[in-house]
């Protein structure tokens, strides 16, 4: 199938979309796709992670983080925080993410996923910590390890509003494999359970996501759900400026949080104590 009759995937085509004519930055796979554009008046990476149908590691064909993702996804925040270490304001690191698993497979083991992945997520950390505006923007999966690796580690995470746009540790089939489960079983457990669910709804009960938004086309946005999206980039990056601790904390008032703040409350008591 040529380029031109190829269907892009979410992640790809939010990319193009946000990304405008901005050139595709040199130098990475085919898997991982970096532009530098302008939003709200400040300079920003785009990162994506999208299908590559030739990639040589099989198992990270359809869009997963595999061994040159992880890498590359930590080169090209680690380039960005290099060029902008003097500079008095860091551009904004925005993650594109439709993630459907890390890559699973011998090959991926035995050269080191886990030192691929960790890298970019050390590198989005090291980002946020430097004074970089990270923001992940879920538009489709973002599962397991993938999303550990590619945007996890954002200040705000801002997702679509949509049944295609799922975060869990692993997908359905593969979890009702472990759990020794059907996938319907799975299902009206998470009716139940909300850090079981798939659903976005589910998620943002949990308190890591800023805020979700709802568009018309999520899988081929028009002008309309490219102003929805830049309007929430745009206040993402105001809240994260005009929050005095830049960190995680604001992750921690969800209504399916109670018990992490209680953990956090005694352990701190001990810790002080």
């Amino acid at each position: 199938m040529n380029d031109e009759a190829r269907t892009p995937g979410r992640g790809e085509a939010w990319l193009a979309g946000l990304g405008g004519n901005a050139p595709r930055l040199p130098g990475y796979p085919p898997s991982v796709q970096v532009a530098d554009v302008e939003t709200d008046g400040r300079r920003a990476r785009l990162i994506a992670v999208v299908p590559d149908a030739a990639s040589p590691f099989p198992r990270a064909r359809h869009g997963e983080v595999g061994l040159l993702e992880g890498w590359s996804l930590a080169r090209a925040v680690q380039d960005a925080i290099a060029a902008d270490r003097d500079a008095p304001v860091k551009r904004a690191i925005i993650a594109i993410v439709d993630t459907p698993s890390q890559a699973y497979g011998r090959r991926e083991e035995a050269f080191g996923i886990h030192q691929a992945l960790a890298s970019a997520a050390g590198a989005y950390a090291t980002a946020r910590l430097e004074g970089h505006p990270v923001i992940a923007l879920l538009v489709g999966k973002a599962m397991s390890g993938a999303f550990l690796a590619h945007g996890y580690q954002a200040n705000r995470i801002v997702a679509l509003d949509d049944t295609g746009v799922q975060v869990h540790a692993m997908g359905k089939d593969a979890a009702a494999r472990i759990t020794m489960r059907s996938v319907e079983d799975l299902e009206a457990f998470a009716a139940t359970v909300p850090p079981m669910a798939y659903d976005i709804g589910a998620y943002a009960t949990l308190g890591l996501l800023w805020r979700t938004v709802r568009v018309s086309n999520p899988s081929a946005p028009d002008a309309a759900d490219l102003g929805i999206v830049r309007s929430a980039l745009a206040d993402a990056l105001a809240d994260i400026e005009g929050d005095p601790h830049r960190n995680l904390r604001s992750r921690l008032g969800g209504e399916n949080r109670g018990a992490t703040r209680r953990v956090r409350e005694v352990l701190t008591r001990q810790w002080r104590g």
